[in-house]
């Protein structure tokens, strides 16, 4: 392709990515160094027929006219990355010094906001995707094998969960662990506990937010990997079972091997949408128990007082984290492509 035919080809995806990837994010990044401005106090004395008083008020017109000139709000650098509502890097060394082990010190580190909503977002990311490829795989192995006549309804079963809208089906799930739900009386029952309750113990809550997790995102994996055992040679079977090699051994040294690119594209999406899990949390209203980052951005986001330079600086750290988790992946990629090529 010539270079002029290339540029008029690529401009426009790279414009795009310009206008709605690029500048947002320098856009987000300037603000978390920004923060609001303090409104402006000023002394005002009040006289009466019993004399003066001198009480503090607003100046709203030096307030608005600050705010006018400087929109981005003042500049604070990395103090908002620093305090306690982020890395809390103040409160992290006492912290360590009352500790009387790792696991205490882990226990009071959770108890700050960034570290527990990073604390579960981490959780959830490592326990739900190695399960939906786990999960993902079986199915797909499973539906592959079945016979050709109930195939498409077994496939249109299997994706009902993913054309579910999120926040339908986590509420969905919410009612049925509910005391008076399906699952959640099937919970007491076997653990012959009539008190129990999945809404009030973290432990159970965390466990139902990953099984959505799963529930919810294994039909995408089992799709692409449905569709990636249509392209697994028949002749290389043929020989592995005439070989003697069992069903077993087919799968692992025939089916998993060829696999194995989709494997790690399905772990790149599922790692980048994982980590910004927000929707069950929401649903579940288990923000008392689970918090995640996506969560926090939203709740400095909400409410009178919008803390845009906190929830900037939280997205910051976000992205960091995405690039962090993607980085394994990526460099092994690249490394096998430079070897192929």
């Amino acid at each position: 392709m010539k270079h002029s035919a290339f540029f008029w080809f690529v401009l426009p995806s790279a414009v795009a990515m310009l206008l709605f990837i690029f500048f947002p994010i320098v856009s987000v990044v300037v603000q978390s160094l920004h923060a609001a401005h303090e409104q402006v106090i000023i002394e005002v004395e009040n006289c009466g027929p019993f004399g003066c008083t001198k009480a503090t008020a607003i100046d709203q017109e030096a307030t608005a006219a600050l705010r006018e000139e400087q929109p981005l709000g003042r500049f604070a650098g990395l103090e908002i990355y620093k305090d306690r509502n982020h890395l809390a890097t103040a409160q992290i060394g006492p912290l360590w010094e009352q500790s009387t082990s790792i696991g205490d010190f882990i226990g009071k580190l959770m108890n700050l906001p960034f570290y527990k909503a990073l604390g579960f977002t981490l959780t959830f990311t490592f326990v739900v995707t190695p399960l939906t490829i786990i999960f993902g795989f079986i199915i797909a192995v499973a539906v592959n094998s079945a016979a050709r006549a109930i195939r498409g309804p077994l496939i249109f079963f299997s994706l009902l969960p993913m054309m579910v809208t999120p926040l339908i089906g986590s509420l969905i799930l919410f009612w049925m662990v509910d005391a008076r739900g399906i699952l959640g009386t099937a919970l007491r029952w076997l653990a012959d506990d009539p008190s129990l309750s999945v809404k009030a113990d973290t432990g159970l809550m965390w466990a139902m937010l990953m099984v959505y997790g799963v529930w919810h995102s294994a039909p995408f994996a089992f799709i692409v990997y449905y569709a990636g055992l249509q392209t697994v040679n028949t002749d290389t079977l043929e020989a592995a079972r005439i070989d003697g090699a069992s069903r077993w051994q087919q799968i692992r040294h025939v089916v998993i091997p060829h696999l194995l690119p989709l494997t790690t594209f399905i772990a790149l999406m599922q790692l980048m949408d994982n980590f910004r899990v927000f929707e069950p949390i929401v649903s579940f209203n288990a923000s008392a128990h689970a918090t995640s980052l996506s969560w926090a951005i939203y709740n400095d986001l909400g409410g009178e007082t919008q803390q845009l330079s906190s929830a900037a600086a939280t997205s910051v750290l976000t992205i960091i984290g995405v690039a962090i988790l993607l980085s394994p992946v990526l460099i092994r990629t690249y490394r096998d492509y430079g070897k192929a090529a």
